[in-house]
C-alpha cells in the first residue's frame, strides 16, 4: 500500500466525525487523488469487520452491518428518545427544512422547546436559516450525523409509508387515524355527489314547472 493511501486511511480512522474530501485534503495535501483512494479503500474494507461508508458527501469507518449485534449492549445503555422527540425528528426528516410552527401544524400539538434542544444536542438536527416570511421563523433540518446514525446514504433512503406499515413500525393509533381520515374523505365526497344530484333534480323540476306555467298562460 502506497504512503498516500495509508495517509488517507489513518486520517479517516483517527477522525471523530465523518470527513469530506476537502477535510481529508487539509491533512494529506492536494496532490493525491482522494476520490480514487477512497474507492480503493472502500473495496479493501468491504468484507472486513469495519467498512468505509459514504454518507452524503462525507466518509467514515463504521462497524459492518452484520456485526452490529455485538454492540447491542452499548446501544441499550443510551437514553431512549421520547415519542414526541421521535415524531418531531421524523417530521423534520421527511419535510425539511421546517419551522416550529410547521412541525406543530403537522403534529397537531405544541412542540416543547426541550424536544428540539435534545435533537440538536444529539447532533441529528441543526438550524438551517430562517424562512423569508413575516417574523422570519427559524427553520430546522437533519444533519450528516443523523444519516450516519441511522445508516442512510441520503434522505432518499428514508422508508416510505408502505415500508413502515409492512415493518410494523406504524403506531396502531396512527393507523386508526389514517383510516378515519380516509373514511371522512370518502364521506365528504359522497355528500358532495348527493348535493350535486339534488341540485340537478331541483333544476329539472324547476324547468318542468316553468314549462307548465307557459302552457297555462
Amino acid at each position: 500500500m502506497d504512503i498516500g493511501k495509508r495517509a488517507v486511511e489513518a486520517t479517516l480512522f483517527a477522525s471523530e466525525k465523518p470527513m469530506t474530501i476537502a477535510d481529508i485534503k487539509t491533512y494529506v495535501g492536494d496532490e493525491l487523488d482522494i476520490r480514487r483512494i477512497l474507492a480503493d479503500l472502500q473495496q479493501d474494507f468491504q468484507h472486513r469487520g469495519i467498512v468505509l461508508m459514504k454518507t452524503g458527501d462525507r466518509w467514515h469507518f463504521q462497524t459492518a452491518h452484520d456485526l452490529s449485534h455485538l454492540l447491542r449492549r452499548e446501544r441499550a445503555e443510551l437514553r431512549k428518545l421520547s415519542r414526541a422527540g421521535m415524531e418531531t425528528l421524523a417530521i423534520i426528516a421527511y419535510h425539511e427544512p421546517v419551522s416550529r410552527a410547521e412541525i406543530e401544524a403537522i403534529r397537531g400539538v405544541q412542540v416543547a422547546k426541550g424536544t428540539l434542544d435534545v435533537l440538536m444536542e444529539a447532533g441529528w438536527v441543526r438550524p438551517a436559516g430562517r424562512r423569508e416570511v413575516p417574523g422570519r421563523p427559524l427553520i430546522y433540518a437533519t444533519t450528516a450525523e443523523f444519516l450516519t446514525h441511522f445508516g442512510l446514504h441520503s434522505r432518499r433512503d428514508l422508508p416510505g409509508i408502505e415500508e413502515l406499515r409492512a415493518a410494523g413500525l406504524l403506531d396502531p393509533v396512527d393507523l386508526a387515524l389514517e383510516q378515519m381520515e380516509a373514511e371522512a374523505e370518502a364521506e365528504t365526497d359522497a355528500d358532495e355527489r348527493e348535493q350535486v344530484s339534488a341540485e340537478q333534480e331541483f333544476a329539472d323540476d324547476d324547468g318542468v314547472l316553468l314549462e307548465n306555467g307557459s302552457e297555462s298562460a
